[in-house]
């Protein structure tokens, strides 16, 4: 076996490894580079759901109940997918009412009610105390096995001085004050507490695989082979549903795990606290399941493979992933293992005890604090100070309680049952906190009711019955009941039999917790704070952007004293940064000012909650301020009129856009129509020029023909020059009709089955001494060999020649003619090396009368009628026509879809007309 000095090495070492990734992330966080502002990492910290209660509990769970073990991580991947409409909300309303636990949240949700913050931080207390004994048993018990054998001497009765399990609860909570502590708000987001969950989310994951894959792979052959011997041992029974596992356990098991993924104060802590973007539940909601799937993928064969080898019980199963690395003589593994399940614990200590400090330290200490004169004006000028050491004390002594409890009553139970137990008290504040986020009447006094209601039977149906074992109740309470009475007793209430002992701890106490939640919600009545924190929780996304305008006060407060309380707590630096925020994102200057309007109270209020909590921080402002109470007919009235003018607001601002939008289109059209009469003057002009240039030459050799005596060879010159220039009227005159034909709608086309191959060689045909004249490098590549298809083949030829003699006038040295066919489609490119055309030249290219702006002559090359005209031919085809840039070459396409028939061809020319 491993020696204990290597043992306790790598145990310290591997904390100091945390201690290092929590400082060096910190110190980046502090540079601006925050690594755990990453869906990832957030996905990560989430698997602090995993702990010690996991990476063994599971085990023994699947060795005594088979694959009932899976409702546990069932639950909370069902509802997974939920948590954008319920984790977002109560992500958003802690982030805008900067709530900083979940007794912060109840409580701020009821009227910030003080009570019943310190009632729900008391019974977080003592429902979180044995699941956090039971992450020391698993780190003593571990370690110890690792130390002696698989089997484990009695070291429970050690005192706590020659206990490891002491020094390493010390440790952890070094580790947690130094990091969980640093910031006095509460809502402050812990940086190196985060990346270092993340870490160990990571290092879990592999050391249970690990352990897994050995078991399965190396102790036996395979998933089969365990099954298989398993299966000759009668244990056919753990992993095969049979006809007679009852429905309701698995039923109820999911409903408590889909509770406590939500609202146990851990995960309440990473998902709500230390969210930084809405937007990473995204990915959440997806890897979250996937590392549940993941870590139990090996939980059943681990079981059986223990029940094979240690027969008889003689090995507890919450140790046999530990144990059985340790029989077959792998050291390395095991200390692997141990390191696995020590990460797994100690993240679940790290993150509960921040979160149990904050709320005993402001819904408990800082309240009693504040109410007391003598104490609140000892500890006036420091209470920034104070509540941070409330916090520091809180964190050791939870762990030093949670060490006792380990040692005098979590000895006697397995893992699995006490954390079972714990997820079934943190679920009686489900009907609060989900009733308070969607229901408006919900009251304070309907969920104080329920709350205390559903903690005494929790308390009795499941905490007695460990009290009874542990030897401090008498055994009779469990098989008489209270009184004497039959059906009273704890496990089986009003003669319940058929429910397991959690489930039926569960439905008792879980019923009449929300039965007197709706009840006397129904039958009460509410404050105007309590129903005015009513609204703004339901309906959060719609107050979250005007939140301290939305929140009725009615009173007096002196601006310097709310300063002066802001200095006290936040320091004079952030507080004038905060009040500055607030002049600038609300309009008001604070200058000179000698009372506080409401939204300012308001806002201060919100800033110290997230330092001391909702219910103190009304405490502190109250102290300062002179309330007067609302009555509820002005509370609605207020909400009435501010409804109203968001009503308003919105109607103008609809308007308002909505005048945008037609001023814009009509700029557009504007511009559009001057554009077009620009375009019109330039294309007059333009043919003008090209008229009156042929006009002239043949007047002027007309002239000579006339005049003079030329010799026939000079005579015929002349005459072919006149036709040239007859010809080139031609076409201006030609291109003019057709484009008024095709804008009419009086073009036909002649359409033909055409070889597609002949088309285009005939196209490049006459185009290639122009090419060899201006020496342009000219190339074809076709990508078929024969292809018919149902055109106008002169128009189409048109086309094609117009994109050549373009590209042919901006081409430095090369054009290329690409054809391919795609998608059912007919594509062609002509591709050249010029400058290409200017971005804002790009809409208007295809236009009529268009020109571009970059050719070399002074005077446009053309009529700027070949493109559009080129459109109109390609459309009338049912195709388009585009320009683009690749490869730094200037890209005319156009593409023409296969018809099968000639009337299908016809049938889109007529849609186009």
């Amino acid at each position: 076996m491993l020696s204990n000095g290597l043992i306790i090495a790598f145990t310290f070492g591997y904390m100091a490894l945390l201690f290092a990734i929590a400082y060096f992330s910190e110190k980046s966080a502090g540079k601006g580079k925050s690594y755990a502002s990453n869906p990832y990492v957030y996905s990560l910290s989430l698997a602090v759901y995993c702990t010690a209660w996991t990476f063994y509990g599971s085990v023994g769970r699947a060795a005594t109940n088979g694959l009932e073990f899976l409702s546990i991580y069932l639950g909370p991947s069902l509802i997974a997918p939920l948590w954008w409409i319920v984790m977002r909300k109560i992500i958003r309303i802690s982030k805008v009412q900067r709530i900083s636990s979940i007794a912060d949240f109840i409580s701020s949700r009821y009227g910030k009610n003080i009570a019943l913050g310190g009632l729900v931080t008391v019974f977080c207390l003592v429902g979180i105390l044995p699941y956090t004994s039971i992450q020391i048993k698993a780190i003593a018990t571990s370690f110890d096995i690792l130390q002696y054998s698989e089997t484990t001497p009695n070291l429970f009765q050690l005192p706590f001085y020659e206990d490891t399990a002491f020094y390493l609860a010390l440790a952890l909570a070094l580790f947690t004050i130094l990091f969980g502590t640093r910031d006095i708000e509460a809502t402050a987001q812990h940086e190196g507490m985060v990346m270092a969950v993340a870490f160990e989310s990571i290092f879990k994951l592999i050391a249970f695989l690990v352990g897994g894959v050995f078991v399965t792979y190396f102790v036996y052959d395979g998933f089969q082979d365990i099954f298989n011997q398993a299966s000759i041992r009668g244990l056919d029974h753990l992993f095969i549903l049979q006809e007679n596992t009852g429905v309701s356990e698995w039923f109820w098991i999911s409903i408590l795990s889909m509770m406590a993924i939500l609202f146990l104060p851990r995960q309440f802590q990473m998902t709500v606290i230390e969210n930084r973007d809405e937007k990473h539940l995204d990915k959440a909601m997806w890897l979250f399941p996937l590392y549940l799937l993941l870590i139990n993928v090996f939980v059943l064969p681990v079981a059986l493979g223990g029940l094979i080898h240690f027969p008889g019980a003689l090995v507890d199963a919450d140790t046999y992933i530990l144990a059985l690395p340790i029989s077959y003589e792998q050291p390395w593994i095991a200390l692997l293992v141990y390191m696995g399940g020590f990460s797994a614990a100690t993240s679940m200590i790290i993150v509960s005890t921040i979160a149990l400090s904050n709320m005993v330290s402001n819904n408990l200490i800082m309240p009693l604090l504040l109410v007391n004169d003598k104490l609140k004006s000892k500890y006036q000028q420091k209470l920034g100070n104070t509540v941070i050491w409330i916090r520091r004390a809180t964190i050791l002594l939870i762990i030093l309680l949670a060490y006792i409890y380990y040692k005098e009553v979590s000895s006697h139970f397995s893992i699995v049952s006490i954390g079972l137990i714990s997820f079934v008290a943190i679920a009686q504040f489900t009907p609060a906190i989900i009733g308070g986020i969607f229901w408006k009447k919900g009251a304070r006094i309907g969920a104080m009711s329920g709350i205390i209601a559903g903690f005494i039977i929790w308390f009795y149906t499941l905490v007695v019955p460990t009290i009874v074992t542990a030897g401090y109740l008498p055994k009779s309470l469990l098989e008489e009941g209270l009184f004497g009475i039959f059906g009273l007793r704890p496990q089986h209430l009003f003669g319940m039999e058929d429910l397991g002992y959690i489930s039926h701890g569960l439905f008792f106490s879980l019923s009449l917790n929300l039965l007197l939640y709706v009840l006397v919600s129904l039958f009460s009545s509410q404050s105007s704070k309590e129903h005015n924190q009513a609204v703004v929780f339901v309906d959060i996304f719609k107050y979250s952007t005007t939140l301290d305008s939305s929140i009725i006060w009615k009173g007096q407060a002196y601006l310097p004293d709310l300063k002066a309380l802001l200095f006290n707590f936040l320091g004079e630096e952030k507080a004038e940064i905060a009040l500055g925020e607030f002049s600038k994102n609300s309009g008001k200057n604070l200058d000179n000012q000698r009372y506080a309007d409401p939204e300012l109270v308001n806002y201060s209020e919100r800033l110290l909650s997230g330092i001391i909590g909702t219910a103190s921080a009304r405490i502190m402002v109250g102290s300062v301020v002179k309330e007067e109470e609302i009555s509820m007919e002005e509370v609605l009235g207020i909400l009435r009129e501010t409804q109203e003018l968001k009503s308003l607001n919105l109607e103008l601002r609809q308007k308002s856009i909505a005048l945008k939008k037609a001023t814009n289109k009509l700029q557009s059209m504007n511009e559009t129509l001057r554009l077009n009469d620009m375009l019109k003057d330039e294309f007059i002009s333009t043919v003008t020029h090209e008229m009156k240039t042929p006009i002239t030459s043949i007047r002027a050799f007309s002239e000579i023909l006339m005049d003079e005596d030329l010799p026939e060879e000079d005579r015929k010159r002349f005459l072919d020059i006149i036709i040239q220039e007859t010809n080139r009227m031609t076409r201006l005159i030609d291109q003019v009709l057709d484009l008024e034909r095709f804008d009419s709608g009086r073009q036909k086309l002649n359409l033909e089955k055409v070889d597609l191959r002949i088309l285009i060689l005939q196209s490049t045909e006459s185009m290639l001494q122009l090419f060899k004249e201006r020496g342009l490098n000219f190339s074809i590549k076709l990508g078929f060999d024969q292809m018919e298809l149902i055109v106008d083949e002169d128009r189409i030829k048109q086309v094609i020649l117009n994109l050549l003699s373009n590209a042919s006038k901006f081409a430095r040295s090369k054009v290329v003619l690409n054809s391919f066919l795609e998608n059912n489609n007919f594509i062609v490119q002509v591709l050249d090396d010029g400058k290409g055309v200017p971005e804002e030249e790009i809409t208007f290219i295809f236009e009529k009368f268009f020109q571009a702006r970059n050719q070399t002559s002074k005077k446009p090359i053309g009529s700027g009628l070949g493109l559009a005209i080129s459109k109109k031919i390609v459309e009338y085809h049912g195709g388009k026509i585009r320009v683009f840039r690749e490869n730094d070459l200037t890209c005319f396409e156009f593409n023409l879809p296969f018809q099968e028939k000639e009337s299908e061809q016809k049938k889109i020319q007529n849609t186009y007309e």
